[in-house]
């Protein structure tokens, strides 16, 4: 059958699993899904853009809620400054993370990007980033994953199903279609972006 809301995917879960009496636990299975592709999955669906502000003499920017990795990093300017990534244990050891100045680097600590030098200044960050899509509820019918992906959100459900249904024949079934199914999205994803683009390289940034 078509599944294209949240009602029908878990119609369509107790079908294939050929059970009536998991009205409670499919959504479990369905969450489960989610956390596994928000973990797993990046797509351009997934791609968002936003603007921060760090404020002079503080090196910490609140990292938003539905973050899940940076595609890019930028001051806002003229020229646009790019942010580099350094791992927190290089980051600690730089030079300039005591300075004051226009930002140049960043890290990630738990809920924050910290920068380096601290901002003199209040700067406008642009981030681009992979965002968690909001996960599927009664409320929330639909989301990224259950528009663009529906074949592997099924099968990171019915995944996640067989464990508690004990039922472990099944699991490389739809480990395998789960598998097949991400390989396909990804393949599909990057003739997608870069199909038919030449790759070039430019100094964008002085």
């Amino acid at each position: 059958m078509s599944f294209t809301t949240y009602a029908e995917l878990q119609t369509t879960i107790a079908e294939y699993l050929a059970r009536t009496d998991l009205t409670t636990q499919i959504p479990d299975f369905i969450r489960l899904a989610e956390v596994r592709l928000r973990r797993d999955l990046r797509i351009r669906q997934m791609l968002t853009s936003t603007t921060l502000t760090c404020v002079s003499g503080t090196a910490t920017v609140t990292i938003p809620s539905d973050f899940l990795e940076v595609k890019d990093f930028v001051v806002t300017g003229n020229p646009v400054r790019p942010l580099n990534y350094e791992s927190p244990s290089l980051f600690s050891r730089n030079s300039r993370s005591m300075d004051a100045g226009k930002p140049l680097d960043y890290t990630v600590l738990a809920t924050t990007f910290k920068l380096a030098p601290i901002p003199d200044s209040n700067y406008t960050l642009t981030l681009v980033y992979s965002a968690a899509p909001a996960f599927l509820s009664v409320s929330n019918t639909s989301n990224a994953f259950l528009v663009t992906c529906p074949d592997l959100l099924l099968y990171a459900a019915l995944l996640e199903a067989e464990p508690y249904l004990m039922n472990d024949a099944r699991i490389n079934t739809w480990g395998t279609m789960f598998d097949r199914a991400m390989s396909s999205l990804t393949r599909s994803d990057e003739k997608g972006q870069f199909s038919g683009v030449p790759i070039a390289m430019r100094n964008t940034y002085i």
